[in-house]
């Protein structure tokens, strides 16, 4: 009997201790433990190989890249977070390509003759309404400056001329004259090529031409005739010659617009240094006309998004979001192999921001009861076209974006190794900078601005798709501050980086150190689970060029 006792005794304290392990608590600490450089690794590996080709939309590397997405959601225990109860967000996309040989715009004074211009090397153009061709004759020209309309600065460079009809001819960027106003030298949307073609559009004008000169784009013309002399993508619209649209774009070479501005007996770069000037108004190119002549062919086809969701526990706020982006794709195939090689793995852009998204949602699932708001981890398609598929989810938002209290996108993060600091796009913009420089702090590290803000890179990933309808994003980049590295790592690293972006050479290499991708994932990790536990949700800073947006988004609640 003290045998069977003893024994039933046994039995009960190791049901007890089993029932103890099941209902332990992971910490947020312990769960960023799982994240390491292996296992971060291991996506990178996997994604960036040759059997993905690269990972272009509408491929099969696509279709492998989507598997491997929605498997290892399923296997980590992440729901499908579409509507309908899956994981695929498709979307449409339109690809164009301009007859470069039949391409012409002709430059004329008073009815003579004064330039034909060659595609290409003097100007780049296409379709903007999905025009099979563009046929125009005898169109006037107006310099309408930088094109900017922002009453938050009270600067308008229309002020109350009708461009209705006209070309409107830009100077690309914005003003950088004045610390007070377009935040000094860093870039503003309002200093993007898109938006000047998107305010072309608004005004109601027949075409756009964008000024390009090295200093204003921050590159030089080759890579405008790089990037706009391939076939070019955009999310299908169904405009086709309705004329809701301008009927071209383009861009013209320095030396052309010179051209087109002295046939008015106007100086190029008087005009330029014009548009600084809070009262500059639209001038007509008095006397000059141009006739435009381009021809483009489509085709038709889709990417997806891949959503997954992992649910939140307070009733008050799991119906409240923070939305973790990372962009799947990649360039695919080359058209011609470059010694042997044809494959663009792109392992740094952005094999390793998907990578990073993965391994946060498989350490948020650990601490799935502590999360009082919910979380989507939306892996989006199409990037390299143009944020196309965070755009698309922008237009057609699975919850409404007044629901969503920030956006941490991933992309291209930090593989050289581990730093003292961690830099933020969009770095005091919103309320989401107080959060990371406090974890910052915890782990010994400082947060940093983005070093270049005149390159405009808070417009150039997919978190600006999400900012543009008013939810607070922010965009964790690499430090350089390193640790433990030669004194020339910073030059060897920017080199690399150059040598590698948009190449063939994108792949895992000898400069490859993960410790800084483990530490930089892991604080973007503490950081999230605060945002997603805070009574408050994020907020854009009172000034910001998003919180309007954003105060409507809230209203529409």
């Amino acid at each position: 009997m003290k045998n069977y006792i003893k024994a039933l005794f046994i039995i009960l304290i190791s049901i007890s201790i089993a029932g103890c392990q099941e209902t332990a608590t992971v910490d947020i600490d312990e769960a960023a433990q799982l994240i390491t450089q292996q296992s971060l690794l291991s996506h990178i590996e996997i994604l960036s190989s040759d059997e993905f080709e690269g990972r272009a939309p509408a491929s099969r590397g696509e279709e492998l890249t989507i598997n491997y997405l929605v498997n290892e959601l399923e296997q980590i225990g992440i729901a499908p977070g579409m509507p309908d109860g899956s994981y695929i967000q498709e979307f449409p996309l339109l690809g164009q390509q301009v007859d470069g040989s039949t391409a012409s715009f002709t430059i004329y004074k008073n009815g003579n003759q004064v330039q034909n211009l060659s595609f290409g090397s003097d100007f780049m153009a296409w379709p903007a309404n999905e025009a099979e061709q563009v046929s125009i004759s005898n169109a006037d020209l107006i310099y309408v400056g930088y094109g900017i309309q922002a009453p938050e600065f009270d600067w308008d460079d229309y002020k109350d001329v009708d461009v209705s009809g006209k070309v409107l001819v830009y100077k690309n960027s914005d003003p950088s004259h004045d610390p007070d106003i377009f935040e000094g030298d860093a870039r503003l949307y309002y200093g993007r090529w898109s938006y000047k073609f998107e305010k072309a559009e608004e005004m109601g004008a027949l075409g756009a031409i964008i000024i390009h000169t090295t200093p204003t784009a921050g590159y030089g013309w080759s890579v405008v005739e790089s990037s706009w002399g391939r076939e070019r993508f955009a999310l299908k619209s169904g405009d086709s010659g309705n004329g809701t649209k301008p009927e071209f774009n383009a861009w013209f070479t320095e030396d052309n617009s010179a051209t087109l501005f002295e046939a008015a007996g106007l100086d190029l770069h008087e005009m330029l240094e014009a548009a600084a000037d809070r009262d500059f108004r639209p001038v007509q190119l008095d006397g000059v006309t141009l006739n435009v002549s381009l021809t483009a062919s489509y085709s038709d086809m889709s990417s997806r998004n891949v959503i997954g969701k992992l649910e939140g526990r307070d009733r008050d706020l799991q119906d409240q979001y923070l939305i973790f982006s990372a962009h799947h794709d990649h360039l695919g195939i080359a058209p011609e192999p470059v010694n042997g090689d044809s494959i663009f793995n792109g392992a740094w852009d952005n094999a390793s921001g998907t990578a990073s998204v993965l391994e946060v949602a498989k350490a948020l699932k650990e601490v799935e009861d502590q999360l009082r708001r919910s979380v989507l981890f939306m892996f989006v398609g199409a990037e390299e076209m143009g944020l196309l598929g965070s755009l698309y989810w922008s237009q057609n938002p699975t919850v409404h974006p007044g629901k969503v209290t920030a956006n941490i996108n991933l992309d291209s993060m930090q593989i050289f190794g581990e730093t003292n600091d961690i830099v933020l796009v969009g770095y005091n913009r919103n309320t989401l900078t107080d959060v990371f420089r406090t974890h910052a702090a915890a782990a010994g590290r400082v947060v940093a601005p983005d070093p270049q803000p005149q390159q405009g890179f808070f417009y150039r990933s997919d978190h600006f798709s999400y900012a543009r309808i008013g939810i607070p994003a922010i965009y964790p980049n690499y430090g350089n501050d390193y640790i433990g590295k030669p004194e020339n790592w910073v030059a060897v690293t920017d080199s690399v980086r150059t040598a590698n972006y948009h190449a063939l050479s994108d792949e895992i290499n000898e400069y490859w150190d993960m410790a800084g991708m483990e530490a930089d994932v892991r604080l973007i990790l503490k950081a999230a689970f605060d945002v997603i536990n805070r009574d408050e949700m994020m907020e854009w800073v009172p000034g910001d060029e998003f919180e309007a947006i954003r105060q409507q988004s809230l209203g529409e609640l």
